[in-house]
């Protein structure tokens, strides 16, 4: 039995990101967040960001407990991600989870990063049932839900669309405050002159390594038309957009004109949701528990490769 209220906490920081959230019941009760930034024209390493998340974690878990206004007595479950993800950041925050867990007494929950994104998707839109675009600095999967399964329908096949913009703002030194994916829109905003790019799509899949020298239009329209073709496969009235890059204005526009040509809706979030944060590990912890997940403290290892499709979704149907 749980109780009338049930109240979870998230850890995220399976990227340069250290999250933690709190939710109760769908309702996000804090979501601070802290990021590492590193000088343009550089990336971010493993261990320096895990350096960054051991710093920052404590203070960070302290800021989420004060917005919500909540003690620890008042937690019912403590989720964490799991993966996929960067090793040494994931296993940084993951041991700080496994300590709180243990000294507040409460049962733990790895989570799917991925999962993360549709839970706090579907919670924030009210999507029903949507087919999903899935954009990060690690990932991009076009997704949808069928028989207790997240079914990936096609993927990138060789580097993620946000860590081809994230490349591709390195060699031209765009700042990483406060993303180089929305720096990189902001200036494509006032640019002038439409440059002719490589369009690879291969079935369900799309290849962005031949285009990391070019901007960002021919890269969204490639993602555009994949989400479409498993619109129509499944039959699918709706499309959400979630992951880092989802905040992108530019590509919610042109997923917007192929929804209205389609008679569908369109679902998408701003950066507070779709940026890497803890209230989506929160908020994927809190469907998972109330319906019966937890994870052992042996079990609560991560993975850098911890696929969307792994996961039983008993929480749906």
């Amino acid at each position: 039995m749980f109780a009338a209220m049930t109240i979870v906490i998230g850890f995220e920081g399976s990227a340069n990101k250290i999250g933690v959230g709190i939710v109760r019941d769908g309702v996000v009760l804090s979501n601070p967040r802290h990021t590492y930034i590193t000088p343009p024209g550089q990336g971010f390493l493993p261990s320096e960001t895990a350096k960054h998340h051991r710093a920052c974690v404590l203070s960070v878990l302290k800021e989420a407990l004060l917005q919500a206004g909540i003690q620890p007595a008042d937690i019912d479950c403590v989720a964490f991600t799991k993966g996929p993800g960067m090793g040494a950041p994931l296993v940084a925050v993951a041991i700080v989870a496994r300590t709180v867990a243990q000294l507040w007494k409460k049962p733990l929950l790895g989570v799917n990063h991925c999962i993360g994104h549709i839970e706090m998707g579907r919670l924030i839109t009210g999507a029903a049932n949507p087919t999903v675009l899935y954009v990060s600095g690690g990932n991009t999967q076009v997704i949808s839900y069928s028989e207790r399964r997240y079914r990936i329908f096609g993927e990138a096949i060789d580097i993620a669309v946000g860590n081809c913009l994230d490349r591709f703002a390195r060699v031209i030194k765009i700042s990483n405050d406060p993303s180089p994916g929305y720096n990189i829109e902001q200036m494509a905003k006032k640019g002038t002159q439409f440059v002719e790019l490589p369009y690879t799509v291969k079935g369900m899949d799309v290849s962005f390594s031949g285009i990391l020298s070019y901007t960002e239009e021919t890269l969204f329209s490639m993602l555009v038309e994949v989400t479409e073709r498993a619109m129509a496969h499944c039959g699918s009235r709706e499309v959400l957009i979630v992951g880092g890059v989802g905040c992108n204005l530019r590509l919610q526009e042109m997923m917007e004109v192929m929804c209205q040509e389609r008679g569908a809706k369109l679902f998408a979030t701003d950066e507070r949701f779709c940026i890497d944060n803890g209230a989506m590990i929160a908020q994927a912890g809190w469907e998972m528990f109330r319906s019966g997940h937890v994870t052992s403290l042996e079990d609560s290892w991560v993975t850098q490769r911890f696929r969307t499709d792994e996961v039983e979704v008993t929480w749906r149907d």
